[in-house]
């Protein structure tokens, strides 16, 4: 987890808003999964929930940096 924190850290904003938007697309498709009970993979919708918030939390840091 710390590797693709570090991994996270490295991209710039456009990469992290892009990245940002393609797993809210796939938490999106996930649910509808989930809803149908289709889903194969039950951990992958933790998965993308977590990495949205570290995108969130590192877009959230760079603002707060930048206004400091």
């Amino acid at each position: 987890m710390a590797a693709k924190s570090e991994d996270m850290r490295t991209k710039s904003d456009d990469q992290l808003t892009a990245d940002l938007a393609e797993l809210k697309r796939e938490a999106f498709n996930l649910r509808f999964q989930a809803a149908t009970n289709q889903l194969e993979r039950p951990a992958r919708i933790k998965e993308v929930r977590r990495d949205i918030a570290r995108i969130k939390t590192l877009q959230t840091e760079r603002s707060q940096s930048a206004k400091a």
